[in-house]
This record gives structure tokens, C-alpha cells and sequence, in this order.
């Protein structure tokens, strides 16, 4: 993760990279469709355990057969070609407000 500071009108505002893994992506897209990692695994004919050490990280899923990467990107309604080129790991920008320099 890598941040920056700025000063904004007195304050001071923290502006933070995150970059996602995709163990992540997979988990997040999974739950957003109410999916079970054993529904994902059926859909996608996968046998549970594979799907279980993708999300966990224990296996990338990019590093699996094109075959079984793209049925479970596509139960996960994702997009292999986003996928397969990093899209969905992309960089997200916050920016928190971390003091007030203006209090009087």
C-alpha cells in the first residue's frame, strides 16, 4: 500500500492505493451473488476443495487451467478478459480526513 499527503483548505487528507488480491476479487463477487463456495464449485464443475483453495489464496486462480479459470469467472459473472488483465485488482483510491488544522 503506498499513501501521499496533501493539504486541503486546513486539512489534511490521506490519499491511500489498495491494491486487491484475487482471492479477494473471487470472495467479494461470490458473496454479492449470495453464492456458497460449494454453489460456485457446482456451477462451475469444480470440485469443492479447488474452489475453497482459490479463495483462500492457497492457489491463484490465474495460475489454474484457462479451462477452470474461466467457468469459475463466468458463475462469478465476471470478465475473463478483465480478469485475465489484472482489471478487477486494480488500485482503489480513499482519501480520509486526518486532522483539522483550522481548530480553533
Amino acid at each position: 500500500m503506498s499513501y501521499s499527503r496533501m493539504k486541503i483548505g486546513g486539512r489534511k487528507l490521506v490519499k491511500s492505493n489498495i491494491v486487491r488480491e484475487e482471492k479477494d476479487v473471487l470472495l467479494e463477487a461470490r458473496k454479492k451473488l449470495g453464492f456458497t463456495q460449494q454453489q460456485v464449485a457446482d456451477k462451475a464443475k469444480i470440485v469443492l476443495r479447488q474452489y475453497q483453495k482459490f479463495e483462500s489464496g492457497e492457489r491463484k486462480l490465474s495460475s489454474s487451467s484457462f479451462w477452470m479459470a474461466s467457468k469459475v469467472i463466468q458463475v462469478l459473472e465476471l470478465d475473463v478478459t478483465n480478469f485475465a488483465g489484472g482489471k478487477y485488482l486494480l488500485v482503489q483510491t480513499n482519501e480520509d480526513i486526518i486532522s483539522n488544522t483550522n481548530k480553533k
